[in-house]
């Protein structure tokens, strides 16, 4: 099999190179950036995701498509670029994965925030996010890229989906604003944390096998939640800390404070064109409801495992100690 991956130079995608190279497939990675390490025998295209004939002369001759590229931002002045990313990116993509003589399967990268939170309970791939939450920018253009790729199934395109949780481990190096959460953590910068709140965390090795999984047993049409252990933020926080050789953030901090904090923050930063870089005003709000995932449907389906979430944290947080 060869298999093209859009966004291979990202966090999950160069570990789903990874696990493509170790089942034996031929990897074409593509990628508006070069990646910081590349395996010899993978055939890496630098390219614009939008760009129509960049992608179709990247999957001509390639089997199954893995789109993981993708922007994940809760900054404002990033609302553009995610739409143009995450929508029309999608789309192209899609499109072009989907047409001519060879029919191939695309397993499309989501994110856990198209199915929830949901208040009182785990969320699952039954369910969807608060209207609210399509304040945010990233939110809904992950919920309009996910709907471009449920219609393209159900207009006959072989595409299954699925939906990481909270991915951590080594090689975070941009980061995304999980990889920032670990550091911060790591180094000593957060004091405290948000009371009530919770995170479903799993390994970025296990979220890569599971895009495996899903390409050899998904089916299509079908969102797959790849998660790992929903923990209390506290104990999230705890496992880093703990991990990095530092003491644990003590200070319980409600939503509302928080939140309040982030509007007085952005208002006054958005006078001097800026953004927090702390309290970012999107992210606070989607950390409302505790973000906790059922991860079954995968786990029965396709026989999804994963690691202890402690284990995951503690590998992400010496990684960060060890730059």
């Amino acid at each position: 099999m060869k298999a093209l991956v859009t966004g291979a130079a990202g966090f999950i995608g160069a570990y789903v190179v990874k696990a493509l190279l170790a089942a034996g497939a031929e990897v074409r990675g593509f990628d508006r950036l070069l990646p910081h390490a590349t395996d010899p025998s993978t055939d890496f295209v630098v390219g614009d995701i939008c760009d129509r004939d960049a992608l179709g002369r990247a999957v001509r001759d390639c089997d199954a498509v893995f789109h993981l590229a993708a922007l994940y931002s809760y900054s404002r002045a990033d609302a553009g670029a995610m739409h143009a990313i995450n929508v029309e990116g999608t789309r192209t993509v899609l499109e072009v994965a989907l047409s001519g003589p060879r029919r191939r399967r695309v397993v499309h990268t989501s994110s856990c925030a198209t199915c929830g939170p949901v208040a009182g309970r785990a969320a699952t791939e039954a369910d969807h996010p608060a209207a609210w939450e399509l304040r945010v920018p990233y939110k809904q253009t992950k919920v309009a890229g996910e709907a471009i790729a449920l219609r393209a199934a159900a207009s006959g395109g072989d595409v299954v989906v699925v939906n990481p949780t909270t991915p951590v481990g080594p090689g975070d190096l941009r980061p995304t604003p999980t990889g920032k959460m670990v550091a911060d953590v790591a180094n000593g910068r957060a004091r405290a944390y948000l009371a009530r709140s919770a995170l479903n965390i799993v390994a970025v090795e296990d979220v890569a096998r599971g895009q495996l999984l899903a390409f050899e047993r998904g089916r299509t049409g079908q969102r797959y939640l790849l998660g790992g252990e929903n923990l209390a933020m506290r104990d999230v926080f705890a496992a880093i800390a703990t991990a990095s050789g530092r003491p644990a953030p003590a200070l319980p901090i409600p939503w509302t404070i928080v939140y309040a904090s982030a509007r007085v923050s952005d208002f006054a930063l958005r006078l001097v064109r800026r953004e927090p870089s702390l309290l970012m005003l999107d992210e606070v709000r989607v950390g409302r409801w505790p973000m906790r995932f059922d991860d079954s449907l995968a786990r029965r389906e396709l026989n999804y495992t994963s690691q202890p979430a402690s284990a995951a944290l503690a590998s992400a947080a010496r990684a960060i100690k060890e730059k």
